[in-house]
């Protein structure tokens, strides 16, 4: 493809009277490793649904992989493999059966072949025969991704996938997300973890269904205009709670043994920080620049403030 493999625009969805996607703009490009961001119930997942044809959206347009959303769902998901939040295939089947059965779905021809392959290629080879339901969230994990890509697609959409597996599984899958990438595959995926984010080429973060900010992810912090300085020393609590009931700073965000100062008021910002060190001694400041973390954790507290928990608009 030359174009983007997902273009969407105004895409909107509506449950109940509730809008759960208002008007989101998106295009991924391809080969493209493309972060999804935001709090649950954002509408990451209906998104996605609508982006693959699993869902009709109730007004926008788009295309995935050259088709229509509309009226070509079943050629875009024959060119998709998609991986859901939880884990979705058959616990009281083994491996082997789950990965025959998608080779099925999908009518692949030497399905024996293909399974044999998809187990050796995702380091499954002694395991084909242990029951899905046995597997620890790793495995699981490897599992399904192994049925999403067995297919070949040019799309990949990995819906939250590595919520609740620990954080050497988390990397291993991350290893083969860069590997598929570079083989071509075009990769959207949905995650709360920003040392995940990092590693997205392209990001978009929506909160209470409306799309708040994407680009590169390089570029997200400097869009963002965050000023953020780093502190350490001693009685860091104190100073947090004295940091945040001044208003020129929007935001104090503690990592590890240091807090990170943050505001969009850049001159306001350094004069806190000049008062602090020439009354306090005792903490050191350096200023730095502003990192996804900051962006996000900025991003989701305006936007609570701006649609409040239920996610009306105020």
């Amino acid at each position: 493809m030359t174009g983007p493999a997902i273009s969407v625009k105004g895409l909107t969805k509506a449950f109940g009277g509730t809008v759960v996607v208002d008007a989101i703009d998106m295009d991924v490009p391809t080969g493209a490793i493309y972060g999804f961001l935001g709090p649950n119930g954002s509408g990451k997942t209906t998104t996605i649904r609508m982006m693959c044809g699993l869902l009709t959206p109730d007004g926008g347009e788009g295309r995935t992989l050259g088709h229509d959303i509309r009226t070509e769902a079943r050629k875009i998901k024959e060119n998709v493999g998609y991986m859901t939040q939880k884990f979705s295939l058959y616990a009281d089947l083994t491996i082997r059966e789950n990965l025959d059965f998608m080779a099925r779905m999908y009518r692949l021809p030497k399905r024996r072949q293909v399974v044999d392959a998809t187990l050796r290629e995702l380091g499954l080879e002694g395991r084909g025969n242990q029951l899905a339901g046995t597997l620890s969230g790793g495995w699981k994990q490897r599992l399904a991704l192994a049925a999403a890509m067995q297919h070949k697609p040019r799309l990949l959409l990995l819906d939250e996938p590595t919520a609740g597996v620990d954080p050497k599984a988390r990397r291993d899958f991350w290893d083969e997300i860069r590997r598929l990438s570079k083989q071509g595959v075009t990769v959207l995926v949905s995650t709360h973890y920003m040392d995940e984010a990092v590693q997205c080429d392209y990001i978009a973060y929506i909160a209470y269904g409306k799309k708040l900010i994407d680009g590169p992810a390089r570029e997200i912090p400097a869009r963002v205009g965050l000023t953020t300085w780093r502190v350490d020393g001693a009685d860091l609590i104190e100073l947090e709670d004295a940091l945040l009931a001044d208003p020129r700073v929007e935001q104090v965000a503690r990592f590890g043994a240091q807090l990170h100062v943050s505001s969009t008021d850049a001159d306001g910002l350094d004069a806190v920080v000049a008062e602090w060190k020439g009354r306090n001694g005792s903490h050191h400041w350096v200023k730095k620049e502003a990192e996804l973390e900051e962006a996000f954790i900025y991003l989701m507290a305006t936007a609570a403030d701006n649609f409040g928990l239920d996610g009306r608009a105020r």
